[in-house]
């Protein structure tokens, strides 16, 4: 539209001269254009809305429909069941955040407080101060050689290509001005990841973008180039996520553009769907060497990988790998099956995967139960967006948070669900030039620091109000859930958590025997995968 208005713009102004010069009682219509000239005029150079710089004066019809705003979240609010993951009031807190607007709310709580799955943490007559500044996780193990201290929020795994270069470098400088990092994506490394000076964590995913060979092989070399730059902090190898387990990453044939092609070695015209497995290595054994060779290529920075929880089994036989090889990464990465992508086959997104509830505490007994946690980090990834989802992810067995759709709407995404089709109207998810344009890097990436900034800050305050000193204090009895009006549990009694070393232990916990046994530490298959089917088998 930015284009459009101008030519509308030129247009109004020759017809004009024209009356001046032949028609001078025509130029009437002067009057009533130049208003609408001088504020499109305004819309289209401000750097402040995206939906303004793209659509000069139609975007106001937005802006006039929030004046009201209050009221229309409050009705959405106490009326949502579509099942939807974030409510409106959850949005607008991301976005007083990144605008540094209040966000204290009159009239008290919002929600019933008597509904089953209501959460909360209890407060203490012993509060603390605690320091934002000192929120931060120390990931690299004893094989690591250069470690890395990370804040308890940073960006997750979104690829450029996914996201346009104005919202990577937006991304990336709001990390380098805050101090926390910034996830790759699967798409590779890029000039855009680089320019701005913000920490990155570069994500491997099946392709190897940015590492690969002209068959799509990983490559060592170019891994090494990449790896070894300063700005490169940790290396994630995702093995899944979230939004589409076992299935591979997806680029739509409209987003690509000859740069991303030249990024990525693929060829134009065609969507570009990662492989759905890796081919540099096999099996669990062949994940830990593979950790240990990017962790030798790197110069010993933290590596780690990514993963949804599926088959308990398969999760465990990676624990067991740890234990025969020797190796173990330096940070496992939950994601679960509430995440987000741009591009997901629906049921993939709606019924594929473990919820990170479930994974992520999994994944600490898992690590707990070997013996391993005190030297494997863990992050949480998929529907963070508040000071209290980082507090209940720490509590259930995280170390710290990833945040994707968070950091998007503080860019500005106003969930137009059009990141698939190259028509993002805020610039955020799309290669269109013309839309990218709406997205202002220096306005938004002082949006995303201060979305990070307030969030942590939050955080730093209800650990204090908590009677906490540190976020490494959180434990599971510290939320608690409604299970219906009448009866309250904390996750310490929801679920069951394991204590050091108990599975090397004769007998192994019940709840955990079956996949335990059935774990197998050279290979993710098992005997009853190529048995006939038969009922009553509980190995997962």
């Amino acid at each position: 539209m930015r284009r459009q208005f101008f030519a509308i713009t030129a247009l109004v102004i020759a017809l004009n001269i024209a009356c001046a010069l032949f028609y001078p009682p025509g130029c009437w219509s002067l009057v009533v254009f130049a208003p609408l000239i001088v504020l499109g005029l305004w819309d289209a150079f401000q750097p402040h809305h995206a939906v303004l710089r793209n659509f000069p004066v139609l975007g106001h019809g937005r802006y006039l429909m929030e004046l009201i705003r209050p009221e229309i979240n409050q009705y959405f609010i106490e009326s949502d069941t579509d099942g939807r993951p974030f409510s409106r009031e959850e949005r607008s807190l991301v976005y007083q955040r990144a605008k540094q607007a209040t966000d204290t709310l009159p009239f008290g709580t919002k929600e019933n407080v008597y509904a089953e799955g209501y959460e909360w943490v209890n407060h203490s007559l012993a509060p603390h101060h605690v320091e934002p500044e000192s929120l931060r996780v120390h990931i690299g193990g004893p094989q690591c050689e250069q470690p890395y201290d990370c804040s308890i929020l940073n960006i997750s795994a979104m690829s450029y290509g996914s996201l346009s270069a104005n919202a990577i470098q937006a991304l990336n400088g709001g990390a380098q001005l805050g101090g926390f990092a910034h996830n790759t994506g699967e798409g590779g490394l890029s000039p855009h990841h680089l320019s701005p000076g913000g920490d990155i964590i570069w994500q491997l995913g099946t392709a190897y973008f940015g590492c690969r060979t002209q068959d799509g092989r990983f490559d060592p070399d170019l891994f090494e180039q990449g790896a070894k730059h300063p700005q490169v902090k940790m290396i994630e190898i995702k093995l899944s996520q979230g939004a589409k387990p076992g299935h591979g990453g997806i680029l739509p044939a409209a987003k690509l553009t000859p740069e991303l092609a030249e990024i990525r070695k693929v060829p134009m015209g065609a969507d570009v769907v990662s492989p759905p497995a890796h081919t540099a290595f096999e099996g669990p054994e062949g994940l830990m060497r593979f950790v240990d060779q990017l962790r030798r290529l790197s110069g010993g920075k933290p590596v780690g990988f990514k993963l949804c929880v599926g088959k308990r089994r398969e999760f465990f036989a990676l624990c067991k790998a740890m234990l025969t090889t020797g190796i173990a990464p330096d940070f496992i990465t939950v994601d679960g099956a509430e995440g987000g992508t741009g591009a997901a086959p629906l049921e993939f997104s709606n019924r594929m995967g473990t919820p990170l509830a479930e994974g992520l505490i999994l994944v600490h007994n898992g690590l707990v139960g070997v013996g391993l946690r005190d030297q494997v980090k863990v992050l949480s990834s998929g529907r963070v967006m508040t000071g209290f989802d980082i507090i209940k992810r720490l509590a259930l067995g995280a170390d710290a948070c990833m945040s994707a759709r968070a950091m998007m709407m503080s860019l500005g995404c106003i969930q137009a669900l059009r990141c698939n089709t190259n028509h993002c109207p805020v610039g955020v998810a799309t290669q269109d030039p013309e839309l990218m344009k709406g997205l202002h890097v220096g306005d938004k990436r002082a949006r995303v620091a201060s979305f990070h900034r307030n969030t942590v800050h939050s955080v730093a305050e209800m650990l204090g109000a908590m009677g906490l000193r540190h976020s490494d204090d959180l434990r599971p009895w510290h939320v608690m859930r409604r299970i219906n009006p009448q009866e309250v549990r904390h996750y310490g009694e929801l679920y069951d958590y394991l204590e050091p070393g108990e599975l090397l232990k004769d007998p192994v916990p019940p709840d955990y025997r079956r996949a335990w046994e059935a774990a197998q530490p050279g290979s993710f298959a098992h005997v009853e995968d190529e048995a006939p089917r038969r009922r009553g088998s509980t190995a997962r």
